[in-house]
């Protein structure tokens, strides 16, 4: 499984998303203004806008919210303007990690991660330095339940255009090109089933693993410092989740 995907599946079995759920909030909001600033404000028209709102609801964020953000984005409302800003390093042993940004302060939003990358083992590197070892792909995860079965999705998917389908412990996860993601994401949808994630993401072409524990708990706290940070949307990194990982 995709370390992302491993991720944030543990973190709601730990139940730390339910937690943090003001701060995902905030971050959808983001996504969902800067995507009417750039493509409009009518979903049928701005993949971009259908899938943040998507992923709004999936998350259960209440309409209000939702239609406030698309209403900042086209300037019925005042809001911030955010910009896309980049961050890539290296986490505890050469981990490479990837890291989303939409915020209205580039000093701050600098200085939360080289902080986080600095406490906690790894350092920031320059623009470029592991963008080259994820791939840009859509990801499609469904959970699993005793109405689904294993090998008719497969084939949905499959026929659909995904690139690769995988039965993992708990979920089933579907990885698609960028351009296809789109209408493998709707065929399904119209199939019926329910995603826990449907997105488009980086994903590693190689994963790395973490022998020491104090690299492992390192890497956990980064992960956590730079995900904590309001200004970050997304953490992608080639670390290969153990299955056993208490957070």
């Amino acid at each position: 499984m995709a370390g992302h995907s491993k991720w944030a599946n543990i973190k709601h079995k730990k139940g730390k998303m339910d937690a943090q759920r003001g701060k995902i909030f905030t971050k959808l909001s983001r996504y969902i203004t800067v995507a009417v600033r750039e493509g409009g404000s009518d979903p049928e028209y701005n993949a971009a806008l259908k899938s943040a709102i998507e992923k709004a609801k999936a998350e259960n964020m209440p309409n209000d919210n939702i239609d406030r953000a698309i209403k900042k984005g086209a300037g019925d409302l005042d809001g911030a303007n955010y910009e896309e800003i980049i961050y890539e390093g290296y986490g505890p042993s050469g981990v490479a990690v990837f890291v989303e940004c939409l915020t209205d302060n580039r000093n701050r939003t600098a200085s939360d991660v080289r902080h986080a990358f600095d406490k906690f083992g790894g350092n920031l590197g320059s623009t470029g330095c592991v963008a080259w070892m994820f791939d840009r792909k859509g990801l499609i995860v469904i959970d699993k339940d005793d109405n689904i079965d294993e090998e008719e999705i497969m084939m949905q998917a499959i026929e659909a255009g995904a690139e690769d389908f995988s039965s993992e412990d708990e979920v089933f996860e579907i990885t698609t090109s960028a351009e296809d993601f789109t209408g493998v994401r709707d065929t399904l949808k119209e199939a019926g089933y329910t995603f826990s994630t449907a997105e488009l993401a980086y994903i590693p072409q190689n994963t790395s693993k973490l022998e020491e524990e104090k690299d492992i708990k390192n890497m956990v706290k980064l992960i956590d410092a730079l995900e904590d940070s309001d200004d970050v949307q997304n953490v992608y990194h080639n670390w290969e989740v153990p299955d056993d990982l208490e957070i």
